[in-house]
């Protein structure tokens, strides 16, 4: 990490993984430079199954996209953020690899420690704060859907794999984390408690966010932390909550852990708009509703970077650099 992880800003702790994640870091940290992200370990497609099933370590992907985020926005910073992000290509061996996967799986595998490979990386990238896993141990993700078959709607079914749940058209019911009741890395307990500010969301509702309240560690520092806490939510649906309104988003994750509040439920204004019943339901979980123009200009389902940034820097009620 460079000397900036220790700069002005408040003390900010982010949940998630994959892009949502990615997002909320690129906006975090032009508010404040001592950001912790605590990242999802549950993927098992790609480059990253690849070598989780290969060296029985954790899936490095969406830790490599953190870090990648969380480089300084300069020449030098922006060069390994994509050096991180390009994949090999061709029929080889390497084909489909993230350059930036082989980097963490190997510093793991001279090191024998995750977080201290993870800590290298992120000296080496000069990034603007700290990526850590949710759980040292590799962890799988099932859910229980229904309607997958058309013939039986009414039918539930057991899908197992983050790669499949993520992209299931099915309607999921619950989630679960295989093991049950993972153990949390300590050093993202540790920052958890020592935040500021604390911040689920955005990203894929089922496989991304709700995961860090199934391990036991992670959710009960959440709910005993006296941290202003932040809830994001998604521009629109993903895959995997396709149909979904504002409030049932909210409702399933408080499904999933019924002790969880939060200080505020950020959204976006379009998405906000369409559901009447959302303010009421941020009230059931102790939230202001803020609603603002939070989605990229170009029309696509993603956040603005800058707008996510102000967004943050009004709530934490410091300016955005």
């Amino acid at each position: 990490m460079s000397s900036e992880s220790f700069g002005e800003g408040p003390v900010v702790t982010a949940f998630g993984g994959g892009h949502g994640l990615a997002a909320s870091l690129r906006a975090l940290r032009r508010v404040t430079s001592r950001i912790t992200a605590v990242v999802t370990v549950a993927d098992n497609g790609g480059s990253s199954g690849r070598l989780r099933e290969e060296f029985s370590c954790l899936p490095p992907g969406d830790l490599r996209r953190a870090l990648a985020a969380l480089c300084a926005d300069d020449r030098v910073g922006r060069t390994w953020a994509e050096v991180l992000q390009a994949r090999f290509h061709g029929d080889g061996e390497l084909a489909g690899h993230a350059i930036g996967n082989l980097l963490i799986a190997g510093l793991w595998q001279e090191l024998g420690d995750p977080v201290a490979g993870l800590d290298m990386v992120g000296e080496l990238l000069g990034t603007r704060g700290r990526v850590l896993p949710m759980s040292l141990v590799p962890l799988d993700i099932s859910a229980e859907v229904i309607g997958l078959d058309p013939m039986r709607p009414d039918e539930t079914y057991t899908l197992t794999g983050q790669s499949t749940v993520a992209k299931t058209m099915a309607e999921v019911l619950t989630v679960h984390l295989d093991p049950a009741n993972p153990p949390a890395c300590p050093q993202a307990v540790e920052a958890i408690r020592e935040s500021d500010y604390l911040v689920l969301g955005p990203g894929s509702w089922f496989t991304s966010v709700i995961p860090h309240l199934l391990v036991p560690e992670i959710a009960d520092a959440i709910i005993e932390s006296r941290a202003h806490k932040i809830l994001t939510l998604n521009i629109a649906p993903t895959e995997e909550t396709d149909g979904f309104s504002p409030a049932r988003h909210l409702e399933v994750l408080a499904e999933h852990e019924a002790r969880i509040r939060f200080d505020t439920i950020l959204a976006d204004r379009g998405f906000a708009g369409e559901d009447a019943h959302l303010a009421s339901y941020a009230r059931n979980l102790g939230a202001e509703l803020v609603e603002a123009d939070l989605a990229a200009r170009d029309g696509s389902a993603r956040h603005d970077t800058l707008r996510l940034a102000s967004a943050y820097a009004e709530i934490m009620g410091c300016l955005p650099h």
